[in-house]
């Protein structure tokens, strides 16, 4: 059986996940934005929580974990390039590296950029990725501790899976993603039309993520800078698509 998720909002903005295996009792929390609502989501499934996965170090990401662990004996899995300043793992993983949640396996994917260490986690037969910051639901994580290029080569890798992989990503920013992806791409019409039904989720007070990774290379911007119509409108025709990343990343730190 295919891994249960469970999407888990946190903080006024933030998402945590749930990844069950019916068949062991395993479950998975990603991230733990916020203990209370993760713990709520536990108790109203019947889980007990045997794992921990943290994506990076940022507090909106780990801070409600102590109280996580007071209450259920799962081990801390994070990346050993950002162990210095995580809460303490118990395992310690890099790119290519193979975790665990129950009997179906996932692969850790080093997505540096947003942080220098951020990772996430794919699951192929679950069709699933714990994205966090890096590729989020019409957007992507602003550049904070990495480089340009590097965040566009960890856009490429999340770009390469399977086009019907869910993109469980770390925060609900989509209707403010998709204002600024307008003004990139404003042609597009699955664009359009993926625009008008957030706005009426959110006015309906429904969550935007998580989505597919195939809604995301047709209509974020962020995916889209080696595309001809995106490049022409911002006159950067037949430019390094890294170049034009870059430009698009910068427009939307000052949007």
């Amino acid at each position: 059986m295919t891994l249960q998720i469970e999407t888990v909002p946190c903080l006024s903005d933030n998402y945590a996940f749930l990844a069950h295996d019916p068949d062991t009792g395993d479950t998975a929390v990603i991230d733990v934005p916020e203990a209370a609502p993760i713990l709520k989501a536990l108790a109203d499934k019947g889980w007990t929580a045997t794992q921990v996965l943290l994506t990076h170090h940022h507090a909106d990401h780990v801070q409600g974990l102590d109280e996580i662990l007071a209450k259920h004996d799962a081990k801390v899995v994070g990346a050993a390039a950002d162990a210095h300043r995580l809460p303490p793992l118990d395992t310690a993983v890099k790119e290519g590296e193979t975790i665990k949640i129950g009997n179906e396996s996932g692969e850790v994917i080093d997505v540096s950029g947003h942080t220098v260490g951020h990772i996430a986690f794919h699951f192929p037969s679950s069709k699933v990725a714990f994205t966090a910051d890096s590729l989020m639901a019409l957007g992507c994580g602003r550049v904070f501790e990495g480089t340009m290029p590097q965040m566009w080569e960890s856009l490429q890798k999340l770009a390469a899976l399977p086009g019907d992989t869910t993109i469980c990503s770390g925060h609900e920013y989509t209707a403010a993603n998709a204002r600024f992806a307008l003004t990139i791409d404003p042609d597009n019409p699955r664009l359009i039309s993926r625009s008008e039904a957030i706005e009426t989720a959110r006015a309906n007070g429904q969550p935007t993520v998580p989505s597919t990774l195939a809604e995301e290379l047709a209509t974020n911007p962020f995916l889209r800078a080696g595309d001809a119509r995106v490049q022409d409108h911002l006159g950067m025709s037949g430019a390094n698509p890294a170049e034009v990343f870059a430009e698009i990343r910068t427009r939307k730190d000052n949007f």
